[in-house]
């Protein structure tokens, strides 16, 4: 996803699940910056490296792809913006390396997204922004893992997007190409994706970059055949898939406020968004790169506060003047052990499953961030 539903969206959905202005627009800046939260950045404001949330692409171009390599990619990319679905999902005559790889697969609905919900439960602002970050891209990213490997990412020429015509759709055959300078083709469905790399675990298999920021757009259909799915066709809804993200995200927003007593997978808050269902319906499958303006627009009414676009160093000189006994009470500081805390999870629970792909998460260190509520 991009910041139009990470930052607006979310901020719609947190104030319609009962935050005020203030809170929904820290929720929705703690979404965003999951997208912007790199090694580089922390550097830059002195924060811990070990918070990243994301990797710029320089990064991605230096990193290392051994084993260890392999595992810090992993870590963040699965933790953050591809979350297992299933961890213990049956793969028959294969390696256990693939299979490793095939339960990486990110999609909705599994134990790992109850688990970073109640993770956010008691805690700061921050860790519900999180949350509901990793929460909205198991819709969006489903069928990619965050993890390299050509056999799980790969996309080819049978791809095509479904386009709405009359009572039905049309298929138009999806041409990717590599020029990063230009914007996507949507008339012609055209998008930029990375380069092809017969390298199993090339950078450019990470996550869905073989596609693109087609799984991105909110209003795209488009089917195709993975050869994880052993090359059955595969048909992803965007429109209904971001609709059930956004009405899932005030339904767990709503049980991390005391309002709902459980967070369970395959519930979404319908009923919340009823006066204003076919709004949503129309920004979510309207035909544009970026939906920002309508999201705002709409968050704007909604709450008849101004949504102040987003701003990367909105916080950074709190945290960087702050001493060092005070910065965990930061905003960026509650951020930073938020982070901590979700990937500290995740990584023990892809380890718990018996797949080494994201390492060991180093408990006497994180423990302490668990401990209790993050005040």
């Amino acid at each position: 996803m991009q910041e139009d539903f990470h930052y607006y969206a979310t901020y719609c959905a947190a104030f319609i699940a009962g935050y005020s202005h203030k809170e929904s627009l820290d929720i929705a800046y703690s979404a965003q910056f999951v997208d912007v939260c790199s090694r580089t950045l922390l550097s830059k404001i002195k924060g811990p490296g070990n918070a990243a949330t994301t990797q710029l692409q320089l990064e991605l171009m230096d990193a290392r792809t051994d084993p260890v390599g392999l595992q810090d990619i992993t870590r963040i990319w699965s933790s953050f913006h591809f979350l297992p679905k299933d961890l213990f999902a049956e793969k028959k005559k294969c390696s256990r390396r693939y299979r490793n790889k095939y339960r990486l697969i990110c999609g909705p609905n599994g134990d790992l997204v109850v688990k970073t919900v109640e993770l956010a439960k008691g805690k700061p602002i921050q860790s519900v922004g999180i949350a509901m970050h990793v929460l909205a891209d198991t819709w969006a990213h489903a069928n990619f893992a965050g993890t390299p490997s050509l056999v799980i990412n790969n996309t080819n020429y049978v791809f095509y997007e479904l386009i709405p015509e009359g009572d039905g759709f049309k298929e138009r055959q999806i041409k990717f190409v590599h020029k990063k300078s230009v914007p996507d083709d949507l008339d012609n469905s055209v998008y930029t994706n990375s380069l092809y790399q017969s390298n199993e675990n090339s950078i450019m298999n990470l996550g869905h970059g073989r596609a693109g920021h087609l799984p991105d757009y909110s209003f795209v259909r488009y089917k195709y055949l993975p050869a994880w799915g052993e090359y059955g066709e595969i048909t992803k809804d965007n429109p209904s898939d971001y609709m059930k993200a956004f009405t899932q995200m005030i339904y767990a927003m709503k049980y991390i406020r005391g309002i709902n007593q459980s967070f369970e997978i395959d519930k979404y808050d319908t009923e919340a968004i009823s006066q204003w269902k076919e709004r949503i319906q129309g920004i979510i499958e309207k035909r544009q790169l970026l939906a920002s303006e309508d999201w705002k627009a709409f968050g704007e009414e909604l709450s008849g506060q101004v949504i102040e676009d987003f701003a990367i160093d909105k916080y950074f000189n709190e945290y960087v003047s702050a001493n060092k006994k005070d910065k965990d009470e930061t905003y960026l500081g509650k951020f930073i052990r938020g982070a901590i805390a979700h990937k500290g999870m995740v990584i023990d629970e892809i380890g718990k499953s018996g797949n080494k792909l994201a390492g060991v998460a180093r408990g006497s260190f994180l423990n302490r961030f668990f401990r209790g509520n993050q005040k």
